[in-house]
């Protein structure tokens, strides 16, 4: 059975969650996310800023603006109240103008994880295998050195296991030049989590997590996007 933020998005005629949607379903998933909250109202920022604790990212929070940077609708680095404010003006203010017919939910609010390794669990339907996970060095460097690795989903644990092993960047994950080892395990727990979240819900087409920070106790994602079935 469909989870009711999938249900709720197909009720509005949405294929793509917002990120605070993406997030809340994969948290329920036991998928560790940044905690992420929506702000609609500059007030609201604040609050929400206040509690998590400085410093925090800002984002805008709408289905219709897939780049949210190219629209002006990121923030990073806030430390302090009138900055958090500032922020909440410019982000309306940059994506209305880049998007104006954006139905616009609010900003979301999240921590600012500390930098880790980054790295890339991401998915896709392929015509004849169906769901295939992606594994890979994340952020930018995805995209620049394309180092990643495939499985069908099902995965079982050996699958993870050589999935993260045989990127060409596993050096920079078992430890390099005296850095500490990221949590590798914890890696190939969160792989299975994903396959398993794919598995139990058919509907997603397309899933992101860029990028995930991982440490030497743990990974976090700090991004997250989910696209539905049309």
């Amino acid at each position: 059975m469909a989870d009711t933020i999938i249900e709720n998005a197909k009720k509005e005629g949405r294929n793509l969650l917002t990120e605070i949607e993406a997030k809340a379903l994969l948290k329920k998933a036991g998928i560790n996310v940044v905690d992420t909250r929506l702000a609609k109202t500059k007030e609201e920022a604040l609050a929400i800023a206040k509690e998590l604790g400085y410093p925090v990212v800002m984002k805008i929070a709408s289905a219709d603006v897939v780049h949210k940077t190219d629209a002006g609708g990121v923030k990073l680095g806030l430390k302090t109240a009138t900055q958090v404010g500032k922020a909440f003006d410019d982000i309306m203010k940059s994506v209305k103008k880049a998007v104006p017919n954006a139905k616009i939910d609010g900003v979301s609010v999240q921590t600012q994880a500390k930098q880790g390794v980054e790295v890339i669990i991401g998915m896709s339907k392929d015509a004849q295998f169906g769901p295939v996970l992606m594994f890979g060095l994340g952020g930018v460097l995805v995209e620049i050195l394309k180092d990643v690795s495939f499985r069908i989903v099902p995965l079982v644990k050996r699958d993870a296991s050589e999935m993260i092993r045989e990127i060409k960047g596993f050096p920079l994950l078992n430890g390099y030049r005296g850095s500490d080892p990221v949590d590798v395990a914890n890696l190939e727990a969160m792989v299975l989590k994903v396959s398993e979240f794919i598995e139990k819900n058919p509907e997603v087409k397309e899933l992101d997590l860029n990028p995930i920070f991982a440490y030497k106790d743990g990974a976090i994602a700090v991004d997250a996007r989910v696209i539905l079935e049309k």
